[in-house]
């Protein structure tokens, strides 16, 4: 990374129109894009628009910066970045979210990373809860109405060669007009996982625990659960790939 007085003055140059001093902040910031885009991965998007998105608002930080504030390029480059996908997310999503419930989204993103900030590693649902003085049920509810929708005829699984969609989990109860989905695929999924690797994600995504939470259950460091947790995840896209 540059210095404070390096940036500034190259942030000079680029916004007088040197294209040269442009690059040269694009590529030494690069990573900052990187580490926002991490943060919206698994949302339906694919890795390189959403880098595409990140480098976009980086420019456009590159232009807009005041370099008579005694504030961080960086400081001032992640929101940008971020705003510029989360836009593209907002703008590009068919499912119309009511004001209220993006709003309450927004807040809630916002508290995840300052809690992120505070505690050193993810806050958990029931945490971020306590923060806005909410209920569990209003976070979940709020994060997920800005998930993008999933096909119905997305192939969820594989038996025998043939693909398993996602309308085939679908199935109705007696006295019952709502459906749901059944879990038996992920529950295959799972079982077919070591034991080790089996118990982390059952922790971590069926019992809302955080990394720190495992590692202490387990006995284990949070860099061990992380590594874990990352090779378990991988496992199950590969056994979902080749079932």
């Amino acid at each position: 990374m540059l210095e404070d007085k390096e940036i500034k003055a190259l942030l000079i140059k680029a916004q007088n129109g040197d294209q040269i001093a442009k690059e040269y902040i694009l590529e030494n910031n690069i990573n900052l894009v990187r580490s926002v885009v991490h943060r919206f991965t698994n949302r339906g998007y694919e890795w390189d628009d959403l880098f595409q998105l990140g480098c976009i608002g980086l420019v456009k930080a590159i232009e807009r910066f005041d370099t008579t504030f005694s504030v961080k390029f960086s400081t001032y480059a992640v929101p940008m970045i971020i705003g510029e996908i989360r836009r593209f997310m907002r703008d590009d999503n068919p499912v119309k979210v009511s004001r209220p419930i993006k709003e309450l989204a927004y807040k809630v993103h916002r508290t995840q990373e300052r809690l992120q900030g505070i505690l050193g590693r993810e806050p958990t649902i029931a945490e971020i809860a306590k923060d806005l003085s909410l209920v569990p049920q209003e976070i979940v509810a709020a994060l997920e109405a800005n998930q993008s929708p999933v096909s119905l005829y997305a192939s969820v699984f594989h038996d025998n060669g043939d693909p398993i969609l996602l309308l085939d989990q679908l199935k109705y109860c007696d006295g019952q007009d709502n459906a749901y989905f059944e879990n038996l695929a992920l529950k295959e999924i799972l079982l077919r996982l070591p034991e080790k690797e089996r118990v982390v994600i059952q922790l971590r995504f069926f019992a809302d625990k955080t990394q720190a939470e495992v590692a202490e259950i387990i006995g284990l460091s949070q860099v061990q659960i992380s590594r874990i947790e990352k090779y378990a995840l991988k496992l199950m896209r590969e056994f979902m790939q080749t079932s």
